[in-house]
């Protein structure tokens, strides 16, 4: 059997993997990583159930954009990802510098941040492959907080890492992709591809990954976007996340004795059932659907403006609503509905999705909409509108 060595920094002599190509390519990652990291904070604070700075209701597609692109540049980063942590494999196997104390120092943090760095991003990005997939190996933490979490991480290695390496990277920058002055001694094969080749390469290939992903939030781009979810299947071409079946309402939310009420100080203003609602004045909105797993869609709902239905039970508005849906369990089962949402006219308690009537998965009897929200708060099978303070 031969003897089997671990890898050296010569035993990697492709020009390619070469600080030149690691630069140009980390631009383009850092632009990923930075657009996709704000976009986070967007949908991330949106989801709060209070803002200090309150979330806005218009344009009522906004959050269908912040997170489409979230989850796009997410997507865009992987390739970006993979070519600069090739390109730059070589410096694991360096020997640090012992005899230099200030020079090991240095070393010490470059590479620990690039550590944490790689860990945290192929973490965020591989989770985030997941959650968009609705697919959840893990039960030991949650997807939201840890992915949050870790952002910030993320985003603070990398700019420990930029600052450690600008010097670097503006020489490089500055020169020609095919300068060598910055390579490493061994570098002496010209490779499969040139450099300026295998950039462009990257480059495509992540906008190869974009397309085949981004027709969740673009429709016209369905046809081409083999791996998009939720592409515009479902009653009213609305996709469904949690089926009635899942969130086990199938028997309530059919029941001839449901009832929507409205409480206030704990005490019931009001209780209506479906023929009560359908008999109040109805509205018609185009609102779109935009779930964090970065598909959405246009749907037309119908129903009552939920500012009319609590002026028709005595509440006066310019108040939060505390939504409660017919399920038992599930960490959105009960949200909270800012005032200015609660008093936006396109919010409705819908009835009708498209011209008919919600199907069970869709929410029946009754579902909140409302503009410029995430879907995990447009809270299906509604049981309670509770007003605060």
């Amino acid at each position: 059997m031969p003897r089997l060595r671990p890898p050296t920094p010569g035993s990697f002599t492709s020009r390619l993997r070469s600080p030149a190509v690691a630069a140009r390519v980390g631009v383009w990652l850092g632009l990923a990583f930075a657009t996709c990291f704000l976009t986070g904070l967007v949908s991330h604070y949106a989801q709060l159930p209070t803002h200090p700075v309150p979330f806005p209701t218009s344009p009522s597609w906004g959050y269908r954009l912040t997170q489409g692109v979230h989850v796009t540049t997410g997507v865009a980063a992987i390739p970006l990802l993979l070519v600069k942590l090739w390109s730059v494999l070589p410096k694991l196997f360096e020997a640090p510098p012992l005899g230099d104390p200030r020079r090991l120092l240095l070393v010490a943090l470059e590479r620990g941040s690039v550590a944490v760095l790689v860990a945290a991003s192929v973490f965020q990005l591989a989770t985030g492959l997941l959650n968009a997939a609705q697919w959840y190996p893990w039960t030991a933490f949650s997807f939201r907080t840890t992915h949050y979490a870790l952002a910030w991480i993320s985003v603070g290695a990398l700019l420990v890492h930029v600052a450690v390496k600008l010097p670097l990277v503006r020489a490089v920058l500055g020169s020609e992709i095919d300068d060598t002055t910055h390579d490493r001694p061994s570098a002496r094969d010209a490779g499969v591809l040139s450099r300026r080749a295998l950039v462009r390469t990257t480059l495509a290939a992540s906008g190869v990954a974009v397309l085949a992903t981004v027709g969740g939030t673009v429709p016209w781009l369905r046809r081409v976007s083999v791996f998009a979810t939720r592409t515009g299947e479902g009653p009213g071409g609305v996709p469904i996340n949690r089926s009635a079946s899942a969130a086990g309402v199938e028997e309530s939310a059919t029941s001839a004795d449901w009832r929507l009420e409205v409480v206030e100080d704990g005490g019931v203003l009001a209780a209506l059932s479906l023929d009560d609602l359908r008999a109040m004045p109805q509205h018609t909105v185009d609102l779109p659907i935009a779930c964090v797993e970065g598909w959405s869609a246009q749907g037309t709902w119908s129903g009552v403006r939920l500012v009319d239905l609590l002026r028709t039970a005595g509440v006066a508005g310019g108040r939060d609503v505390a939504v409660t849906s017919l399920q038992q369990a599930g960490a959105f089962r009960r949200t909270t509905l800012p005032a200015n949402f609660a008093d936006d006219e396109r919010t409705l308690v819908a009835l009708d999705l498209a011209g008919e009537p919600l199907a069970l998965d869709h929410g029946f009897p009754c579902r909140l909409i409302a503009p410029d929200r995430p879907g995990v708060l447009q809270t299906k099978w509604l049981s309670r509108l509770e007003v605060g303070a």
